[in-house]
């Protein structure tokens, strides 16, 4: 596979990941994922010092169903819209066949009553690989430089 169409298919996957959560169709959303997913939110701090305690962690994709469930049916939160910025997206092919893609992001929240503010910024470290001729997120690695949230963290970033 050439690096254009890699990059293109990359640039489709995290298209879509932002586009699935900001318009509300999480259900949809996982199938983004492997089922032996991983999906982890760190705090930059604890990124750079090499410290393994995540804000979320999710180790396959049942627990990311679980987590939609949750939302759905469950949990108390603060009812928003999101609006994702993503840029400067890189991606390197792996070994595997699969990529490493990196991507900064900006995760925007507005309310019921029109307000926004910016809720979380960071950036994104994946691992991703070809499954039935398309690409899908292995591993998803969310590191937040703005950790401590203002309000709880329902939605995924």
């Amino acid at each position: 596979m050439n690096a254009a169409t890699l990059h293109e298919a990359a640039a489709e996957l995290i298209n879509d990941y932002a586009e699935l959560i900001d318009s509300d169709q999480l259900e949809e959303w996982l199938a983004l994922f492997t089922e032996d997913c991983a999906y982890r939110i760190v705090p930059r701090e604890n990124y750079d010092q090499d410290l393994p305690i995540p804000i979320m962690l999710c180790t396959n994709k049942n627990m990311l169903r679980d987590r939609i469930v949750a939302l759905r049916k469950a949990n108390k939160f603060n009812l928003h819209y999101d609006r994702h910025m993503v840029s400067n997206l890189r991606v390197q092919p792996a070994a595997d066949g699969g990529a490493q893609l990196e991507a900064n992001y900006a995760v925007y929240q507005t309310n019921l009553e029109g307000r926004s503010h910016l809720f979380s910024v960071g950036r994104y470290r994946d691992r991703v690989r070809w499954e039935e001729g398309r690409l899908v997120i292995a591993v998803k690695l969310v590191i937040v430089d703005t950790f401590a949230v203002p309000s709880m963290l329902a939605t995924p970033l």
